[in-house]
């Protein structure tokens, strides 16, 4: 499902498809995040899923604005 979304993130012309995608991203990293937390892992196993919220939260935030839903 990772690589469709990103498929749908990357073509022009998806708006509402793009919107979507960047909300599964969100929800799966953010998912990732808490069952790190849930199962008492250490701090650097948050790492790659913070870093990965963080580039999708930039990534959606400074989208061109002809990829964005109005």
């Amino acid at each position: 499902m990772k690589l469709l979304g990103s498929i749908a993130v990357l073509l022009p012309k998806l708006g509402l498809l793009q919107e979507w995608a960047y909300t599964g991203f969100f929800f799966v990293m953010a998912g990732a995040i808490f069952s790190h937390f849930a199962v008492g892992d250490v701090a650097m196993e948050y790492f790659g899923p913070t870093l990965l919220l963080v580039l999708i939260f930039l990534s959606w935030h400074f989208r061109p604005a002809d990829r964005r839903v109005s």
